[in-house]
């Protein structure tokens, strides 16, 4: 068994390599990560990038999946790139015709898909809107199992039993504990998303497609700018490591799950 075949650990100063190439993410095999151009997905998707895969953006701020796509593929290492496919994940019409755009720019398929779209309502019992609701489960929940259904045909184009097609969803720590600050309907769309991870997995192993969850703690974006500024000195005490998460962290991980190690 060849180690650098299932990931390598080999550093450098390069932009290209500021992320453990995976060892074998499948360049021919393109990747579609959801909310992609901010955030969380967009440290995910520089890490893919810069580590040789193909990777398409999505989310509501087409401007900004324009951006991004344009900047990760100036840093993309070994034939790597990046494009925009924008789209309201809100709305299931636009989730469809996002499908449609897809399967026509890559009809061999793709061979993972980053589930990190989501939303959060920062409001206590007492004044938490009935209509936030709607909002948060829709984005975090309901869209992940959207986009997984209706990208299984391209995931099971690619997908083979030595290298499985890949979902990863984005989930955090909120789901599996009290959160620090109230965030009623973030924390339950989390739990739900990290147990729907698990039948997904079971229900999708035959057909050679895994299905893993990130339990994500805090991170410098704009979701969590507000929460940090008020308890970022307790969020950090609270961390072994005293930080909060860095690009390396979740694109590391990411790139574990996509590689054969994974």
């Amino acid at each position: 068994m060849d180690v650098t075949n299932l990931f390598s650990v080999k550093s450098s100063s390069s932009p290209e390599a500021r992320f453990p190439p995976p060892g074998k993410i499948p360049k021919a095999n393109p990747s579609f990560s959801s909310a992609g151009a901010k955030g969380i997905g967009r440290m995910i998707a520089e890490g893919f990038v810069a580590n040789g895969a193909k990777v398409y953006l999505t989310g509501r701020d087409a401007p900004a999946c324009s951006s991004a796509a344009t900047e990760l593929t100036k840093i993309a290492g070994n034939g790597g790139s990046a494009h925009a496919l924008p789209g309201n994940l809100q709305d299931l019409a636009q989730c469809q015709d996002l499908v449609k755009r897809l399967t026509e720019l890559e009809p061999k398929g793709i061979h993972v898909l980053v589930n990190n779209a989501g939303a959060a309502w920062g409001a206590d019992i007492d004044s938490f809107p009935d209509h936030a609701w709607n909002k948060v489960l829709t984005l975090n929940l309901h869209r992940v199992f959207t986009l997984s259904q209706l990208l299984l045909p391209l995931l099971e184009k690619t997908a083979t039993a030595e290298d499985p097609a890949r979902l990863i969803h984005i989930g955090s720590i909120d789901g599996i504990r009290v959160p620090t600050v109230s965030n009623i309907a973030y924390a339950a769309s989390k739990a739900g998303l990290h147990h729907m991870s698990n039948v997904l997995a079971k229900e999708l192993g035959p057909r050679n497609i895994t299905s893993n969850v990130l339990a994500c703690g805090p991170f410098a974006t704009k979701m969590m700018k507000a929460t940090l500024e008020i308890a970022g000195d307790m969020i950090r005490s609270e961390a072994p490591l005293r930080r909060i998460g860095t690009p390396e962290d979740v694109a590391g991980a990411s790139l574990f799950l996509a590689s054969r190690a994974g």
